[in-house]
């Protein structure tokens, strides 16, 4: 999945989303397969557009 295909204005917490992101690296061991790897990008961007719309709304 193309990191394009994360659906703007994420209903999710910057929070929530790191915990899952945590979460998946526990869950295989430090090491990623591919479709983890794809789940890992999709949350990273996710939680970026989080952590921005955060920023935005604080100033």
């Amino acid at each position: 999945m193309s990191p394009d295909s994360v659906a703007p204005g994420s209903v999710r917490s910057a929070a929530e989303l790191n915990e899952q992101i945590r979460s998946l690296w526990l869950r295989s061991g430090g090491s990623l397969s591919a479709q983890e790897r794809a789940e890992y990008e999709l949350l990273v961007v996710e939680w970026a557009a989080a952590i921005r719309g955060r920023i935005i709304e604080a100033a």
